[in-house]
């Protein structure tokens, strides 16, 4: 049975999510419901090292957690989080979360460290409609980062998803996949492809053990191989930008369309699939779509390939980077 924890989260999912507030009202309102002690915790100076320190292994991290919170202010951090994702978005990330409580019930009571409220914000700089600043929500198998730069442009990378396990093998949510349709699309997609198509995709016999990209501020590029854009049919090509757009739909609707146009104004003539491991479900397997501008990666090896890891990277606009650079250019500091 699981946790009173777990079961309050898995029935959350179920009700509607608000709606989408604006994101700088949002972490306002989380501030202003905060005592002095608490702001002192979540907020940062927007320059300072901690936002560039970003990771999805279970550790000690700081910023405010659920833990932290009172029962009051519990929804004014879930508004901060429904303004930057989306509906479905937003339901993953809390699918993602209860899943502790399901590892707790698994590894057994000395397993304290799995603990659905040990999540944590961090906001840096100060929230303002026409300001620069971000924010981050991080914990085991999150790292979620939001960076605005003058009120307008956003960049919502680096973005991490893990799930383990990524199938629940029995209890009362057997079955239950919290990433099961990235892990869905990829595999349709490389075994939709022709003989020579599939010899051009499939890089390698064996997954890696994890992510290629990396956690450090940079991502790492990787080898350009797999099949390319231009080597598909029309009917294909729709299927890879719907894979890259179901990533992309982790974001609120207005977040994702920036994200996307990104990727079209850098054109999809660069972008390669490229796939390792078997292709039957239930074994270990790795995929990525690498284009001029970006990386989205897929990796379901560890614990009997039932625990993904998934990340989306941008090469030169992680937290913001790009956008920052564009206008430091046009206004002198």
């Amino acid at each position: 049975m699981l946790s009173a924890t777990a079961l309050i989260l898995f029935s959350a999912l179920a009700a509607p999510s608000a709606p989408i507030a604006d994101l700088s009202d949002a972490a306002n309102a989380l501030l202003a419901g905060l005592d002095a002690d608490q702001r002192a915790i979540v907020q940062y100076k927007f320059d300072d090292e901690e936002r560039w320190d970003w990771h999805f292994i279970p550790r000690k991290r700081p910023g405010l957690s659920f833990n932290d919170l009172r029962e009051e202010q519990y929804s004014l951090i879930q508004a901060l989080l429904q303004a930057g994702l989306s509906e479905g978005g937003f339901k993953t990330t809390e699918t993602i979360r209860a899943l502790e409580g399901v590892l707790r019930e698994i590894e057994g009571p000395q397993a304290t460290h799995r603990d659905p409220l040990d999540y944590h914000v961090s906001i840096f700089g100060k929230p303002d409609k026409n300001g620069t600043w971000s924010f981050r929500y991080e914990g085991h198998h999150l790292s979620l980062h939001w960076t605005i730069v003058k009120g307008k442009a956003i960049a919502s990378s680096p973005q991490f998803l893990g799930a383990n396990p990524g199938n629940v093998p029995d209890g009362p949510h057997k079955g239950l996949r919290a990433l099961g349709m990235l892990e869905d699309l990829g595999r349709d997609f490389v075994n939709a492809l022709s003989g020579t198509q599939r010899k051009q995709a499939i890089v390698s016999a064996e997954a890696p053990k994890d992510i290629l990209s990396g956690t450090e501020r940079d991502a790492i590029e990787q080898k350009h191989l797999g099949v390319a854009y231009g080597d598909l049919s029309k009917a294909q090509q729709q299927q890879l930008f719907g894979l890259i757009e179901a990533y992309a739909n982790i974001q609120r609707p207005e977040i994702a369309a920036q994200r996307l146009a990104r990727i079209r104004k850098a054109g999809p003539a660069t972008i390669k699939f490229a796939w390792m491991g078997g292709t039957e479900r239930g074994t270990p397997q790795y995929y990525r779509v690498q284009g001029k501008t970006f990386i989205l990666e897929y990796d379901n090896v560890q614990n009997a390939a039932n625990h993904p890891h998934t990340t989306w990277r941008d090469f030169h606009g992680d937290f913001g980077k790009d956008l920052l650079k564009e206008h430091y250019a046009m206004h002198k500091h």
